[in-house]
């Protein structure tokens, strides 16, 4: 199966211009406790940009919006660094209506509209596909691979060579951890991801995620700070959706960081800190 599995096709349609205008009416003052937040994620996000290069000059970046606090903050944060770096970038935003009855996915788009963020929107019927398919095995990861191959097609259908996605640190020690304790490999999230099979024609945009140098109580603080309003993803299947794994993994880190604060600092410091020769695979310690 491909990852948009047996998904419609359907075009993203384009809900606003861009209009460069907006945003300094939008941005938060520099002085305010928002705009110090803002000001600590883009120093840490365009630190991992420039050291993965994530952006390069001309590059045309896609943001994925969900409507939770996570993609919002990396848009404003992506806004604030378009203005200041010296890399030259295109931003725009979309959002995928999965077929969940009550998602507003008007208000996801309006809300990189009214920041002047040329926007677009999909609609997919990714419930119906879960359905089809059988969803009750692994909901999330379903969704989440569904989702992805919308994406990807979108993205290059548009012209975009940059998907960011609004992971931040803590995703990417939740999913090393679940892949060591119930999957049996060592594997966490890249800050860059180059497609897998680039066609000659149709090769799909590199995934970036600006903000996995970031903690989540970051981009929470930000987004309190900054009164961000979320869209209920209105999901039918969130009552039983929340895998019993990932809720270990978190409960753990809770456990953990409790007597241990700078826990999820080392956690995700020895992502980049790894010893190959150290480890148990063959193909990392073979002559």
């Amino acid at each position: 199966m491909s990852d948009e599995g047996s998904c419609s096709r359907p075009p993203a349609t384009r809900v606003a211009q861009a209009d460069s205008s907006l945003w300094p009416l939008y941005r938060p003052p520099r002085r305010s406790q928002a705009g110090r937040l803002l000001k600590g994620l883009c120093r840490s996000a365009g630190r991992l940009i420039a050291d993965f290069g994530l952006i390069e000059e001309g590059d045309r970046v896609l943001c994925a919006l969900s409507g939770g606090k996570d993609s919002a903050t990396l848009l404003e944060v992506l806004l604030r660094l378009q203005a200041k770096a010296p890399v030259k970038f295109t931003l725009a935003a979309i959002v995928v209506q999965p077929g969940f009855v009550g998602f507003d996915a008007a208000s996801v788009a309006s809300f990189a509209a009214e920041r002047g963020v040329e926007s677009f929107r999909v609609d997919a019927d990714i419930l119906e596909t879960m359905q089809g398919l059988g969803w009750k095995a692994a909901p999330c990861a379903l969704c989440s691979r569904l989702r992805r191959g919308v994406l990807y097609r979108v993205s290059a259908e548009l012209g975009f060579n940059r998907l960011a996605l609004g992971h931040h640190g803590d995703d990417a020690i939740e999913t090393v951890l679940m892949n060591m304790f119930f999957s049996g490999q060592i594997r966490a999230m890249a800050p860059r991801l180059e497609p897998k099979d680039q066609g000659p024609t149709d090769a799909g945009p590199v995934v970036i995620r600006p903000l996995l140098s970031c903690f989540e109580a970051e981009v929470a603080a930000y987004a309190r700070a900054r009164e961000l309003q979320t869209v209920d993803s209105a999901c039918p299947l969130c009552d039983v959706s929340m895998d019993s794994e990932r809720k270990a993994i978190k409960h753990l880190l809770l456990e953990l960081a409790a007597d241990h604060p700078h826990i999820r600092s080392s956690l995700l410091a020895s992502l980049g800190n790894v010893d190959p020769k150290s480890l148990m695979d063959q193909r990392l310690t073979r002559r």
